[in-house]
């Protein structure tokens, strides 16, 4: 069972790695690496190459067992933590937001989350590899005169080549229908804006469209409305913190945005089919 806390930690790499920019070898560098076996959000952007060796992480409720070359992706809003790990090696990149080229950013918004992917190809991984290896090197060579902006524009090439290993698995953008572009946009929304924005009428007026045409984007993409998918990712940041947190329902309905805890009790009962607490406990047990 992970460490319960007043709230769900956040990881932060130290002042020797400034500038919102990290990369290190999996195995021997990593800053705080026993705390990683509780469960935390971090304040950046995370992407790992996993070379060889085994894990077993916990991200978001999901459990992966990783034991092939594998790239995985974390956004800073999923939890997550380790569960065991044997004889890992590989790389770390970290990223903040103020670093990351704005079109990257953007994609991630609209793609979070994305599922642990195994490379199956040489080919991929070998660039992947090379990529990595080369954003270390960079990485380290501090005395360089042009040292950050070295640094930034190769960890954004790697960033681009995550993405692009990633969206191999989706449909080709230029082969999206209207409704789903319409629909990606609002995902990538509805990541960041969650808490402030809870109408659809909200996410139709930032898309200057109507309400109407945007359910009717949704659901054709989906099945589903869009007030669905504003529910579903308000419980799951809920979900997030009454497990992983010692906060009091009442205190959870509050950072959420949800002045009358009522309501939001209610709300939670009838998207998950039991209460909060019941939740909680059934989860601890």
């Amino acid at each position: 069972m992970s460490k319960r806390t007043a709230s769900i930690p956040i990881r932060t790499w130290g002042g020797d790695f400034g500038d919102g920019i990290a990369v290190v070898n999996m195995a021997s560098e990593i800053p705080g690496s026993k705390e990683f076996n509780h469960a935390h959000r971090h304040d950046y952007h995370l992407f790992v190459l996993q070379e060889s060796g085994t894990s077993h992480t916990e991200i978001d409720f999901k459990q992966y067992l990783i034991d092939q070359p594998t790239i995985i992706y974390q956004s800073p809003n999923q939890v997550h933590r380790a569960l065991k790990v044997r004889e890992l090696s590989g790389f770390i990149m970290t990223i903040s937001n103020e670093n990351l080229h704005a079109d990257y950013l953007k994609l991630l918004h609209r793609n979070t989350p994305v599922e642990p992917l195994t490379l199956s190809s040489k080919i991929d991984l070998a660039i992947t590899q090379e990529a990595f290896s080369l954003c270390k090197k960079l990485f380290d060579r501090r005395d360089d005169k042009l040292y950050h902006l070295q640094v930034k524009d190769s960890c954004n090439a790697l960033v681009g080549l995550f993405m692009s290993q990633f969206l191999k698995q989706t449909k080709p953008a230029e082969k999206l229908s209207r409704f789903e572009i319409v629909h990606k946009a609002f995902m990538g929304l509805l990541e960041q804006n969650f808490v402030s924005m809870r109408r659809p009428a909200d996410y139709a007026a930032a898309l200057n469209i109507s309400v109407a045409y945007l359910n009717e984007c949704v659901k054709n993409a989906t099945g589903l409305s869009v007030s669905y998918h504003i529910q579903q990712r308000i419980i799951l940041e809920a979900k997030r913190l009454l497990y992983h947190s010692d906060r009091s329902v009442k205190e959870v309905a509050i950072e959420l945005g949800y002045d009358d805890y009522s309501y939001f009790s209610r709300l939670f009962t009838q998207v998950v089919g039991f209460t909060a607490l019941t939740f909680r406990r059934k989860n601890r047990d």
